[in-house]
């Protein structure tokens, strides 16, 4: 038996687009890939879209890919993740199972105070599949879930959810992989982590969400089960350069950039500037960025990124009677509370700083994303 696990696709995520296509190509190459490896059928773990109504471009691309699959005679089953998750409970996912070009493999009762997973049976394979939330709200029900035993059949358990063998100590809600029923595979995606302990297996992204996913996975990927043996398989379309550059003076940044690049080869590789520094002359308005991606363009780089969130004024260049940031934070709160009374007010602080969390080093952006939401509900008393 051999069979693919997807999960975190996130199609029609990203605004460059230049990183859009990539991304879409990301998961074409998956799709292609599986198709040449004859695989039985393929699992998508959820967030195939990067929300529960995606971009019609977007959705003519990847309805082409699923008629390709099916074109190959290859099963797709699929659950939905946080991002495909809406309220009503309806997704574009329903119109690609509507179409029969995959199941839906989220199906389960509540009996008893449980919730029991139902079985979608191909061939001697039985998968059981419970959707993600929004808000790690799946992580509570997970707990009372149980399976409905189908002896003699290889087990798959498709989750979109956070395990916390994978977090370590994180403080956010996640779910106890000990608790979770007893299968073959688990088939896990949501945490854009390398993950694969005793049969329960993050598959990554097909192509990373954000600037630091670019960073620090590089690439996207997925996983392949050959007869047992689990192995990763990667999707490297293009490379990333990451350049660190601390900064005192802005004025003359922008040729210290350029130089920097002109030493480096660019070609054809995703493009990332991380800006840090204190500046003591001028501000991060003379970095004349435009003129950079245009050098860059030149010299054939495929996309240019940057990030300035750590380049801080020098307080000298400002002559001011501001109060500093506290005292300025509590007399914007005193004068909204004056003009706008009500019981929550006293949740507005608590609020500002649950806002102001950061994130912490090698952790993963989605994970700091719940570690926020978790905190946040926690003052909200959710």
């Amino acid at each position: 038996m051999k069979f693919a696990h997807l999960g975190d696709c996130h199609l029609g995520g990203w605004r460059q687009p230049e990183l859009k296509e990539l991304n879409l190509r990301s998961f074409q190459y998956a799709v292609n890939f599986c198709i040449k490896e004859k695989t039985d059928f393929i699992l998508v773990a959820g967030d195939l879209f990067d929300s529960p109504y995606p971009p019609i471009d977007t959705l003519k691309e990847t309805f082409e890919m699923f008629k390709k699959i099916k074109e190959a005679h290859i099963p797709v089953f699929l659950i939905a993740g946080s991002h495909d998750y809406s309220v009503s409970g309806k997704t574009f996912l329903d119109v690609l199972e509507k179409a029969g070009f995959c199941k839906n493999v989220s199906v389960f009762e509540e009996k008893d105070g449980k919730i029991i997973l139902q079985p979608t049976i191909h061939n001697n394979v039985a998968i059981y599949g419970y959707p993600g939330k929004k808000s790690g709200m799946e992580v509570e029900e997970i707990e009372r879930m149980k399976i409905q035993d189908s002896p003699g059949l290889f087990k798959i358990l498709m989750l979109h959810t956070t395990l916390r063998d994978a977090i370590g100590n994180l403080p956010i809600k996640s779910v106890d992989e000990r608790n979770l029923p007893k299968v073959d595979y688990t088939a896990l995606a949501h945490l854009h982590i390398e993950y694969n302990k005793e049969g329960r297996v993050y598959c990554g992204p097909t192509f990373p969400n954000n600037i630091s996913e670019l960073e620090d996975l590089n690439c996207g990927s997925f996983y392949i089960f050959d007869n047992g043996r689990i192995r990763k398989e990667e999707i490297k379309l293009r490379s990333v350069l990451t350049a660190h550059l601390e900064l005192s003076d802005a004025l003359n940044a922008t040729e210290e950039i350029i130089s920097l690049f002109d030493k480096k080869e660019v070609k054809d590789k995703i493009i990332i500037l991380r800006l840090s520094g204190n500046l003591e002359k001028g501000k991060p308005s003379d970095i004349d960025f435009q003129k950079i991606e245009s050098r860059l363009k030149n010299l054939g780089a495929f996309i240019f990124l940057k990030s300035t969130s750590k380049l801080q004024f020098s307080k000298q260049e400002f002559e001011t009677n501001l109060l500093d940031s506290e005292s300025l934070e509590e007399d914007i709160i005193k004068k909204f509370e004056e003009k706008n009374p009500a019981k929550f007010n006293f949740l507005i602080p608590g609020l500002i700083r649950s806002l102001q969390m950061q994130k912490q080093e090698e952790e993963t952006q989605s994970t700091f994303e719940d570690r926020m939401l978790s905190e946040t509900k926690k003052l909200l008393q959710l």
